[in-house]
C-alpha cells in the first residue's frame, strides 16, 4: 500500500497550455519538496502520490523524470539552490568579512532547522551519496570565498580557505544531524556552536554580533 502522504487535495485540474511544459515540471519538483520535508526519507517517495497530490496522471510524471531518483534529485538541486540565496540573502546586511561569514553560516542553520525533513534527505539519504551532484559545490565554494575574505581583510589567520570550509562543513552538517536526530540532548544556542566553530576552525575572534542567539 502507498503511504507516501498528500499534501495537496486532488481537485480536477486543467492541462496546462501548449509550451507550459516545464511549469508543470517546477510543480511536481515543488510538490516533491514539500511531501520529502514530510517524509525525512527519499525512498519513501511516491510518483503516484506525486500524481495523486498535483491531479495529474502518473504518465505525466514520467514524462519529465523517469525515476524516483531523478525527481529526488531535481528536488535536491532546488534545496541547495534555496540554500545558497538564503545564506546570500543574510551576509548582504553585513559588511565586515567575519560578520558576513557568521551570517552565512548561521542562515544555513537556520534552514536546516526549518526544513529538518529536507536536510535528512540532502546529507542522509542515499541518494544524497550518489556522484554526479555538481550543485552541492556551491555552498562550499562559497564558503571558502567568506573565509579568503576573513583572511584577506585580517579577521582570521593564513590557511587554505577550501581546507577550513571542509572543516567548517563537517563541523555544522555533524552538529545539525545531531540536532535533528537526537534533539532531547542538552544542546546551547546554536549561534554559540558556530561561534566557537568559527573561532576553532577558521581562527575568528568571538563574535559581538548580538542577533541570532535565540538560534
Amino acid at each position: 500500500m502507498d503511504s507516501t502522504p498528500t499534501t495537496r487535495s486532488a481537485a480536477p485540474r486543467r492541462p496546462n497550455a501548449r509550451g507550459q511544459g516545464e511549469l508543470l515540471r517546477e510543480e511536481i519538483v515543488s510538490c516533491a519538496v514539500q511531501m520529502l520535508d514530510e517524509l525525512a526519507d527519499d525512498e519513501a517517495l511516491s510518483l503516484r502520490a506525486i500524481a495523486r497530490a498535483l491531479s495529474i496522471s502518473p504518465t505525466s510524471v514520467y514524462l519529465y523524470f523517469p525515476d524516483r531518483d531523478a525527481l529526488v534529485l531535481a528536488a535536491m538541486q532546488r534545496c541547495h539552490e534555496d540554500m545558497v540565496q538564503t545564506a546570500s540573502v543574510a551576509e548582504a546586511r553585513y559588511e565586515a568579512p567575519a560578520s558576513r561569514l557568521r551570517a552565512r553560516i548561521l542562515a544555513q542553520a537556520a534552514w536546516a532547522q526549518e526544513h529538518a525533513g529536507l536536510y535528512k534527505v540532502m546529507h542522509e539519504s542515499k541518494a544524497s551519496r550518489r556522484p554526479g551532484m555538481p550543485f552541492k559545490e556551491a555552498l562550499l565554494a562559497r564558503t571558502a570565498a567568506a573565509i579568503q575574505e576573513c583572511i584577506d581583510a585580517g579577521a582570521a589567520p593564513p590557511g587554505d580557505p577550501l581546507t577550513l570550509a571542509l572543516d567548517l562543513r563537517a563541523a555544522v552538517i555533524g552538529m545539525l544531524s545531531l540536532r535533528i536526530n537526537e534533539p532531547n540532548l542538552p544542546w546551547p544556542p546554536l549561534a554559540e556552536q558556530v561561534d566557537r566553530f568559527l573561532s576553532k576552525l577558521v581562527g575568528l575572534p568571538p563574535s559581538t554580533q548580538p542577533d541570532d542567539r535565540g538560534l
